[in-house]
């Protein structure tokens, strides 16, 4: 990873809030992600090779249908921050926070038509308090707007993006679960709407006039943001303390998911 140390040289003769270094900041940005992926996907896929399944989908959609509610107002407030910034680099986020806010505008709803699909009582889902990891992750990117910069928020949403459904895990959780094919719309649209974002979100870092420092905490970001999901994803793998079993799982990519 670049190093980050305040003002001290680089290894390349280079300080913290030098120019990064000539390879894309996608291309270190995806070092990040390869290395992380590998403890999501585990935990993916003991969530979906539970014997409860069916219950443990509720779980996953309560939880989730947190995070996502957070996900419009969070990105509103990165918009409010980078105005209030008198920077280059702030002055150029505003336009995609936006079109991303617009874009992921009543995905909370989907979870809520999903839960109401199998019958559970989504009103009490939309009230209930957030898983504590759900807090973490939301709470954690608060604090880089507020207190780093606005950019650094592109670390948490490319973990979530890069992370997608895979094609045909909605019928998969259908099969298993019995729910019918209505419970599993979120599953089925970020499949198709995710792989486009994350390109967006490369190209975007790619053209931005970050410094190592910057570039540094974006990638920090997103490995305390992949840390993070994996810890919830094996908590919510896990039924009335003890942990799921997975005997002879299916090959990984069918079970590939976060949001």
């Amino acid at each position: 990873m670049i190093r980050e140390a305040g003002g001290r040289h680089t290894p390349t003769g280079q300080t913290a809030d030098s120019k990064a270094s000539d390879r894309p900041a996608s291309a270190w940005l995806g070092t990040m992600l390869a290395l992380t992926r590998p403890g999501i996907e585990r935990a993916a896929r003991r969530l979906w090779s539970a014997d409860d399944l069916p219950v443990r989908y509720l779980g996953y959609l309560t939880a989730m249908h947190a995070l996502v509610a957070a996900s419009v107002p969070l990105l509103e407030r990165a918009v409010q921050r980078c105005a209030q910034l008198e920077d280059p680099l702030a002055a150029m986020l505003p336009d995609w926070f936006r079109d991303r806010a617009q874009e992921e505008r009543g995905h909370d709803d989907w979870i809520l038509e999903d839960l109401a699909a199998v019958g559970a009582p989504a009103h009490r889902v939309a009230a209930a308090v957030p898983h504590a990891l759900v807090v973490e992750l939301v709470g954690a990117q608060y604090y880089r707007i507020e207190h780093r910069h606005p950019v650094v928020l592109l670390g948490y949403i490319a973990v979530l993006e890069g992370n997608a459904p895979a094609p045909g895990l909605a019928e998969l959780l259908a099969a298993r679960t019995g729910y019918p094919a209505a419970a599993f719309r979120t599953v089925r649209e970020h499949a198709d709407l995710d792989t486009d974002h994350l390109a967006g979100l490369h190209h975007l870092l790619d053209t931005l006039p970050l410094t190592r420092r910057r570039l540094s905490e974006v990638c920090a970001c997103a490995v305390h943001t992949a840390d993070t999901l994996t810890r919830l994803f094996d908590h919510l793998a896990t039924a009335q303390g003890k942990p799921t079993t997975v005997s002879d799982p299916e090959p990984m990519e069918e079970h590939r998911h976060v949001i």
